[in-house]
This record gives structure tokens, sequence and C-alpha cells, in this order.
């Protein structure tokens, strides 16, 4: 596929490896951006940024300290929302807009992952609320797969990518954990979304994604 056409690349801002901040770093909502690029084969220039030691100019770009920014017609835009809408309006070919009664599958995987991941007490429900996410990510691939929205990739399976992975990577490292075998479908998705070129191209190295949560613990 040929590259779309642009004045110059499109500059975005994301984070630096923890430990190694001229290395791509593990955050997921700048890794969705980036699947985002990659798959519409739009031309982009990247700044890594070391979000342990914030510089004063990326504080100025962007006051909240968060990544990814993307520098769009002589703005800084934060948020992965906006900034994967905008790239989506202003790019529409190929599109990847998710039909609006799927886009919030698996809305909630991040989150009781990240309770799970942190939580001390193996009895405290954080687990059974992470299955019961994955339970309801798998009945609905079931139905509906093999992506999200059916046969054609969108940006609701962009989201949820990353967000795989690191259930992937992070518990096993820090719980010896693993999706259950019997949730065939969401296995069988996560190995087709992370076989796919672009996010190969854009994942952090494990060991980096094992580095970020560690700080977070």
């Amino acid at each position: 596929m040929a590259a779309v056409a642009v004045d110059q690349p499109i500059e975005f801002l994301v984070k630096g490896a923890t430990g190694k901040p001229d290395i791509l770093g593990d955050r997921p909502f700048c890794h969705r951006v980036l699947l985002t690029l990659e798959e519409k084969n739009i031309p982009y220039k990247l700044t890594l940024v070391d979000l342990s030691n914030k510089p004063e100019w990326f504080l100025k770009i962007n006051p909240e300290g968060k990544v990814p920014v993307m520098k769009y017609e002589g703005k800084w835009i934060p948020e992965s929302d906006v900034i994967t809408e905008i790239l989506e309006e202003k790019f529409p070919g190929p599109s990847f807009k998710t039909p609006p009664e799927k886009a919030s599958v698996g809305s909630e995987l991040l989150p009781s992952f990240v309770k799970f991941l942190r939580s001390k007490d193996r009895s405290d429900g954080t687990e059974e609320a992470l299955l019961a996410e994955l339970k309801s990510l798998n009945d609905h691939l079931k139905d509906n797969g093999p992506y999200v929205a059916g046969d054609k990739i969108t940006a609701a399976d962009f989201s949820l990518a990353p967000k795989l992975l690191h259930v992937k990577v992070a518990l096993a490292h820090f719980k010896n954990w693993s999706i259950p075998s019997d949730m065939t479908y969401v296995i069988n998705y996560a190995e087709i979304l992370h076989g796919r070129e672009s996010f190969a191209k854009t994942r952090a190295a494990d060991e980096y994604i094992i580095a970020g949560w560690l700080r977070h613990m």
C-alpha cells in the first residue's frame, strides 16, 4: 500500500522505555495510535519522552504530562481517543471505524487487569472480575469474530491489541497467570492481532513492559 500523501511526517510524542528512554516504551495508548498510523500507512515522526523525568519542554506542550501527543496543523493534541478520531477523519482510507454498537467491547479489560495485577489478596475478587471481562470478550468474539466488528479489523481492535499484550506479559511475570485455555476465541484473537506486521513493528519488548509495570506495583 502506498503511503498517504502528507507535506511532512506527522509528529508524535510517545513513551520511552522505563530505564531506557531512547527505546520505544510500553504504553498501550501510544501503541494504539502507532497501530492506526501503520495500518493507514501515514508517515510519522516519533519523539520518545522519559516519563520518569519529564522534560520542561514536554510539560509546556502538555501540562498533564501524558502521552501520546500529536502535532497536527500547528497544534499539539493529547489523548489517544481524540488523536485516533482525527486520524480517521483526516485520513479516511482505509477506514477503521468501529460500529457504534460494538465500540465499547472490551472497554473494562484494562481497568480490571490493573486491579488484579496490583492486588495483594487473591480472594479480593479482582481475578474474578478480570475473568468476567475476558469471558465477555470471548463470548462476543465467538458470536461476532474473528475481530470485534466481524471480518474487518477496526479501531476497537487497535485499542484491545496492546491491552491483551500487557495482560499476557505482565500477569505471566508477576503472578504466573495466563488467560484460561478454554477462552479459545480470545486466545486466537490475540494471536491474530499480535501476528500483524503493524503490531510487531510498534510493540515494546517484554522486558520494558515488565519494567514499566514494576514502577507502579
